[in-house]
């Protein structure tokens, strides 16, 4: 596939945000931005702290967030808005009301057929990450990671306006799609999807992912004992984005509805046990 004009707009993008400015210019730059997305930096270091822009959409908590232990409990991997969630039917689940898209064709074609249908008649969650928000993801669970593919692609919006008007906008863009296990055996998916100046989907347990990259295939990676915990930050979205949960059948009672917004750490699911 040819690289597509969002792909260059984002890495233009990135360019700026990730230059140091001398620190006044730096100091400007980040306070303006922190002042016109309204950010709430209560539990970060303050905006003159940080040496680009790009440091400052990346930050990390000064304390980690206290979040449920009970093995039960399944938790935000980010704060967000619930743009949808449900049950997957007939292979749809819904990008916001009204307009669904293909599960199969969001996993895509790196994972078999029976892979792909783990999830059927399963439980879906959309997670939209604002610029405003903190851009960091986390683990829901205890789980093991078995596979993750990233498939290039483009860099459209995903704020509502988009979501509302561009038909399959998750599955036109970029995205690395991860297939995780539970420690009871339950599986699921955890996709993050690009969004416009989204330089880089950053995947810390596996820094040979590189997105928004020149590459433009598909790179598929398998792992033998790679386990995380519950909480663990495994990357970041350079700027706003989404991530999709996709689980199979009976694994999530849902506890979360359309509509509202969530923290990382607030529990928005049960893990069923049968």
């Amino acid at each position: 596939m040819n690289k597509h004009i969002t792909s260059a707009i984002s890495q233009t993008f990135g360019k700026f945000a990730n230059k140091e400015f001398a620190k006044p210019i730096q100091n400007f730059i980040n306070s303006s931005y922190v002042k016109i997305m309204g950010l709430n930096m209560n539990e970060f270091h303050a905006p003159q702290t940080y040496h680009s822009l790009n440091a400052l959409f990346t930050r990390k908590l000064r304390e980690d967030r206290a979040y449920s232990l009970d093995s039960k409990d399944f938790i935000s991997p980010c704060d967000s808005f619930i743009t949808e969630c449900g049950v997957i039917d007939n292979q749809q689940a819904l990008q916001i009301k009204g307009m669904s898209y293909n599960f199969d064709e969001l996993l895509g074609e790196h994972f078999s057929k029976e892979e792909r249908e783990i999830v059927t008649n399963g439980a879906f969650i959309n997670f939209y990450l604002s610029p405003k928000d903190y851009h960091r993801y986390h683990i829901p669970t205890n789980l093991r990671v078995l596979k993750a593919a990233h498939i290039p692609g483009k860099f459209y919006p995903v704020n509502i306006p988009s979501l509302k008007k561009r038909v399959n906008l998750f599955i036109e863009n970029e995205r690395v799609v991860l297939l995780c296990e539970t420690t009871a055996k339950k599986r699921f998916y955890i996709v993050l999807v690009s969004a416009l100046n989204v330089g880089v989907m950053q995947v810390s347990f596996d820094t040979t992912i590189k997105t928004n990259a020149d590459a433009l295939s598909s790179g598929v990676y398998t792992y033998e004992n790679l386990y995380l915990n519950k909480g663990d930050d495994f990357g970041c979205f350079e700027m706003g984005s989404t991530i999709v949960v996709l689980a199979e059948k009976d694994m999530l009672e849902m506890q979360v509805r359309a509509g509202e917004h969530v923290k990382y750490g607030d529990t928005i699911a049960e893990l069923k046990s049968n």
